[in-house]
């Protein structure tokens, strides 16, 4: 079997796949013959544009779902809808992040940090991934199993200026992301994590000091370039097929050799 039929049949739900990382995402399981359940924050214009474009490339389902990643309760209404429009759910990919005014006071120096954008970073980043993956694992379970992946990054590994809040709260969901595969295990679920190092998406291009981080990386990386999108899609994609299917509990650094240097 082909690589791109190996997930016919298979449905998808991620967070966050209207840009970045989350779109080379949605992409690369397109191409493998996967339906597409996937949110968006605001932009409904380009949701529904990427919807139409992997219906007509590769012949598959894709349905674009509204979610605000702070109420991630509303998670549990999001599956209902799925429920209506997928007859399965087999993988669950948390990438949707936050910025902007919500971080402030979560993403600056030590000592500015601040509750609310502190609080506000855990919501995004562990806590909505607990409420999706639990929803998720529910459908799975039907199904005879699936795969969940939380993404990452290595700034839990190397210190990156004004990235605590996120930083620790990575951290955070790695561990979360071990006590899921320890306990759906058993249901025929994988739970693991992809981090990844400096990835040039327009949310890191949004840093104000995007420039200095761009070139400090590829002069670290052996590989002399900074991090794209596809480079952890294709992570992920690997994650979910039956080559990882003794594979669970684990965090795989995708940075470039960066870490090391």
């Amino acid at each position: 079997m082909s690589q791109c039929e190996s997930m016919k049949g298979k449905t998808l739900v991620i967070s966050g796949a209207t840009r970045g990382i989350g779109k080379a995402i949605l992409y690369r399981f397109a191409e493998a013959g996967a339906d597409i359940a996937f949110t968006y924050n605001s932009n409904a214009e380009e949701a529904e544009n990427i919807a139409k474009d992997v219906k007509e490339r590769y012949g598959v389902k894709a349905v674009p779902y509204q979610l605000n990643i702070l109420e991630p309760e509303t998670y549990k209404d999001l599956f209902k809808l799925i429920d209506e429009d997928f007859v399965r759910v087999d993988y669950f990919i948390s990438n949707a992040i936050i910025s902007g005014r919500a971080v402030v006071g979560g993403f600056g120096p030590f000592m500015r940090l601040k509750p609310r954008g502190l609080n506000n970073i855990y919501t995004a980043t562990v806590t909505a991934f607990v409420v999706g993956a639990q929803e998720a694992a529910k459908r799975m379970e039907k199904v005879g199993g699936g795969s969940i992946i939380s993404l990452s990054s290595t700034g839990n590994l190397v210190y990156t200026p004004n990235y605590a809040g996120h930083g620790t709260n990575k951290a955070a969901v790695e561990t979360m992301v071990k006590y899921a595969a320890a306990e759906l295990g058993e249901k025929g679920i994988r739970v693991n994590a992809v981090s990844g190092g400096p990835i040039d998406t327009d949310a890191l291009k949004a840093f104000p000091n995007y420039e200095e981080v761009k070139a400090e990386v590829v002069a670290r990386s052996p590989l002399n370039r900074m991090g794209v999108p596809e480079d952890l899609a294709g992570m992920c994609w690997f994650l979910c097929t039956n080559e990882c299917s003794w594979l669970t509990g684990q965090t795989i650094v995708i940075d470039g050799g960066t870490s090391f240097q």
